[in-house]
């Protein structure tokens, strides 16, 4: 953790998290935060744990040891507090494909209890911020998986929440696709604190200036990109296998 980290007030903060299944650990003693303002990557291998932690992170599954704060919100005893300041996208996030985008939003901003004022407010702030205008009125079923990915950043950004939690939003996209969610994202990153979840090594040299990485549940790296390089003779994809290619004993 950098010296800059340490100085910003902590919005996520993963304190011990462990998740058993039996004798297996699907995350074991992971423990970081991400400060104010970050813009942090989670990196790891397909089957690293970086989906459980997150769901940890998010109060969808509980920890069978340590803890998952949200801007100081304990998301097992305090998540509906902390519900409110998080956005969360999960990979392959469930949308309605028989609504259209417009319908969707307009049922999550009556389930959050908005006013008719502030949810108009909202609805065209996410639109504007997803550039969603085209297809709102398309149902979702017919939307390419790009505009998906879009509609579900939409319905996560709609209660102006200041931390996201995004799992591999750009996992499946064409080129074209990726850098209109990277676009959007550098925008955000303007004003919310962001944990973004990827496998793809282009995504942190693209928009993050942090890293955390974890391999078989545990934590094996956690500082800066240029930090990280170094453990690849200056070649991300090299440090990348050399901290991931050997599990550490569970």
């Amino acid at each position: 953790m950098t010296t800059e980290t340490q100085t910003r007030k902590p919005m996520i903060e993963a304190i011990g998290l462990s998740k058993f299944y039996g004798p297996f650990a699907a995350a074991r003693d992971v423990t970081f935060s991400v400060g104010e303002g970050e813009l942090v990557a989670f990196l790891g291998p397909n089957g690293a744990g970086k989906s459980t932690t997150m769901k940890m992170l998010t109060g969808y599954i509980a920890p069978s040891e340590g803890e998952a704060r949200i801007a100081g919100h304990n998301m097992m005893e305090d998540r509906i507090a902390g519900s409110r300041q998080l956005g969360y996208l999960p990979e392959n996030g469930p949308l309605y494909p028989e609504m259209t985008p417009s319908g969707m939003l307009s049922f999550f901003a009556d389930a959050r209890g908005m006013s008719p004022a502030q949810k108009k407010d909202r609805i065209d702030a996410v639109v504007d911020i997803c550039d969603l205008s085209t297809v709102m009125f398309k149902p979702i079923s017919k939307l390419s998986k790009g505009f998906k990915q879009r509609v579900g950043m939409s319905q996560a950004l709609l209660h102006e929440p200041d931390v996201l939690i995004l799992d591999e939003p750009t996992a499946g996209l064409d080129p074209n696709q990726v850098r209109g969610v990277r676009r959007t994202m550098r925008r955000l990153s303007e004003t919310k604190t962001i944990l973004l979840s990827t496998h793809i090594l282009q995504e942190v040299e693209a928009m993050a200036s942090r890293v955390v990485m974890i391999n078989e549940g545990r934590l094996v790296y956690d500082g800066d990109v240029n930090g990280l390089r170094e453990h690849g003779n200056n070649d991300l994809d090299d440090a990348f296998h050399a901290l991931t290619q050997e599990a550490p004993n569970l």
